[in-house]
């Protein structure tokens, strides 16, 4: 398994479960859509109400479980971060392919972008030829 095989895996699927901790050391987590770029960078989008918004600009790691079929997933981890005007374009471009209504939700109060960009992953294939691998960023 290399980055361009992950990429693959992962840019097939378009929802994920993301984990955050909130202030008080807590996990708090989501199902959210996202897309993925072939760097692993995944890109999500949300609104400043959400409880995510103020753990990640807090505390920028994240967790995230994305399954790719029966007995196998993906579990992903990174560092976010808000995207600024000059990354806007570059990542909002592949968010809305994967994601066109995406451009309707800019006009949500308070809607923001991140990119999560990765440290660590470990493919798991439990199937019976399947195996396990781990990835170090």
């Amino acid at each position: 398994m290399n980055v361009d095989q992950l990429y693959h895996l992962i840019n097939a699927e378009r929802y994920a479960v993301f984990s955050t901790v909130s202030a008080d050391g807590h996990p708090q987590s989501a199902f959210m859509g996202f897309a993925v770029t072939p760097q692993l960078e995944l890109i999500f989008d949300t609104v400043k109400s959400s409880r995510k918004y103020p753990n990640l600009k807090r505390d920028p790691r994240v967790a995230a479980v994305i399954s790719i079929g029966p007995e196998v997933t993906i579990q992903y981890e990174g560092a976010a971060e808000e995207l600024s005007d000059g990354q806007r374009e570059k990542y909002l471009k592949v968010y809305f392919e994967k994601f066109p209504d995406g451009p309707e939700r800019l006009a949500w109060n308070g809607i923001v972008h991140f990119v999560v960009r990765p440290n660590w992953l470990r493919y798991s294939d439990f199937n019976p030829t399947g195996c396990i691998e781990e990835f170090t960023f």
